[in-house]
C-alpha cells in the first residue's frame, strides 16, 4: 500500500478519535474510499432486457438451461413446450427446474395465462406459481375477475401474505415480475440465522416491499424452516398451461 495513504489514514483515524464523541470534524478525505471498485453491469438498451451479468434462463428458443425434477438421481429432460418464443406449461407433466442452483438473487420473469375452460375458475385460472429456492412461492394466478383468498392472489407470497396492490392487467396479457430475493441464512446444526426476504415488483408496482419470510410455502399446514443451500428455480404445473418467457436471473 502507499506510504501517503498509510499516512493519510493514521491521521484520519486520530484526527476522528480526538473528534468523534465531540460530533466535531474531519477532513473530507476520512470518509472517502476508492476501493474495491463495484464491477462494471452493462444495462440492457430496453427496459426488461437482461444486463451483461446476468444468466439467461429461457432465451425463447428451447429448454436446454431447465429439466424437471430429477427422477432416480437423474435429470429429467424438461417436458413443457415451447410456443411462439414462449415456455407453456404442459399440464400433468410436472414442475421444471434450472439446471443451476441459486442463492440470493435478482429474477425477471413475464408470463401469460389463458382464457379459462368452464372449471377453470378461483384457484384454478391460471394458476402456477415462481418457486425461489424450489420452495418459496410467488404466486402466478389469473387475477381478472377471479375472487379468491388474498395471500392466495396474484402478487401473494402464497399462503403468507397479499399483495399491497393488485396490478393484473388482464387474462391472455404479459405480466412482469421483477424479484429481488434474499435466502434464508443457517447456521450449526442446522438453526435458521437470519430468514429469507422477498422485494417483487409486478408490472411496475411494489407488491411487496422487504417482505421476511415465515418459511416454506405450503398449500396445507403453517410455515417452517429446514437448513438448505443453494436450490433450483422452479416453475409449477398446476394443470393450466401458462406461458413464461424472457427468463433472467443475476447473482447477488
Amino acid at each position: 500500500m502507499n506510504k501517503l495513504l498509510l499516512l493519510a489514514g493514521a491521521i484520519c483515524g486520530f484526527t476522528f478519535a480526538a473528534n468523534a464523541q465531540e460530533g466535531g470534524h474531519v477532513a473530507p478525505e476520512c470518509t472517502e474510499w476508492y476501493s474495491p471498485k463495484p464491477p462494471k453491469v452493462i444495462p440492457a438498451e430496453k427496459p426488461g432486457d437482461a444486463p451483461s451479468d446476468a444468466i439467461i434462463l429461457f432465451d425463447g428458443k428451447d429448454l436446454s438451461k431447465w429439466v424437471s425434477p430429477v427422477k432416480d438421481g437423474k435429470p429429467v429432460a424438461a417436458k413443457w413446450k415451447v410456443e411462439d418464443g414462449a415456455i407453456v406449461v404442459e399440464p400433468g407433466s410436472g414442475p421444471i427446474q434450472t439446471k443451476e442452483y441459486f442463492g440470493d438473487c435478482q429474477l425477471h420473469i413475464e408470463f401469460k395465462t389463458p382464457q379459462p375452460g368452464p372449471n377453470n375458475t378461483l384457484q384454478m385460472k391460471g394458476n402456477s406459481g415462481i418457486f425461489l429456492q424450489s420452495i418459496y412461492e410467488v404466486q402466478v394466478l389469473d387475477g381478472q375477475d377471479n375472487p379468491t383468498y388474498v395471500n392466495g392472489m396474484v402478487g401473494s407470497i402464497y399462503k403468507q401474505v397479499a399483495p399491497l396492490a393488485d396490478v393484473f392487467t388482464g387474462t391472455e396479457k404479459w405480466q412482469v415480475y421483477d424479484i429481488y430475493w434474499k435466502a434464508p441464512k443457517f447456521g450449526t446444526d442446522g438453526v435458521l440465522e437470519s430468514p429469507a426476504m422477498v422485494t417483487v415488483v409486478l408490472n411496475g408496482v411494489l407488491v411487496q416491499n422487504n417482505y421476511i419470510l415465515k418459511g416454506t410455502t405450503p398449500y396445507i399446514g403453517f410455515p417452517t424452516y429446514k437448513a438448505h443451500g443453494r436450490l433450483p428455480l422452479l416453475l409449477q404445473d398446476h394443470g393450466v398451461p401458462v406461458a413464461f418467457r424472457n427468463i433472467w436471473i443475476r447473482n447477488l
